[in-house]
């Protein structure tokens, strides 16, 4: 074996997927292992684009908006259009990750003040019993 491919196992290993999942991504056309009879053996290349794969997920990018943003790579303007794409997916993105974060805060805040109000409810109803 090539010392700069590594398996399925040593991919899964590397990167903390599951087979099902580089293989997923393979039928997505994300990742283009080379075969050697039925075992796949991934480059460097596949390694770097699991790689941003990864961290598209992880910042809520789509499969597809991935494989486009990944496609760009080979426009030829020393990467220009890929690097100025991503750059407004992901000021979207984190648009929309701000927005929840608002969102999730106020959330957080209506909770905490409810549950104040049921903790003033049942120390009221101890204070009575103890009254009684």
């Amino acid at each position: 074996m090539d010392p700069e491919t590594m398996t399925i196992r040593e991919m899964c290993d590397a990167f903390d997927v599951t087979p099902r999942t580089l293989r997923f991504y393979e039928s997505k056309e994300l990742l283009f292992p080379a075969r050697e009879g039925q075992k796949r053996l991934f480059t460097r290349r596949d390694r770097a684009r699991l790689t941003l794969i990864l961290r598209g997920k992880r910042f809520g990018f789509s499969l597809e908006e991935i494989r486009q943003l990944l496609e760009l790579y080979y426009v030829g303007d020393q990467q220009e259009t890929q690097l100025t794409r991503t750059l407004e997916v992901a000021q979207d993105r984190l648009s929309d990750l701000e927005l929840r974060r608002a969102e999730l805060d106020d959330a957080i805040a209506d909770m905490k003040s409810q549950m104040g109000m049921v903790r003033d409810m049942l120390a009221g109803l101890s204070d009575s019993e103890k009254s009684a």
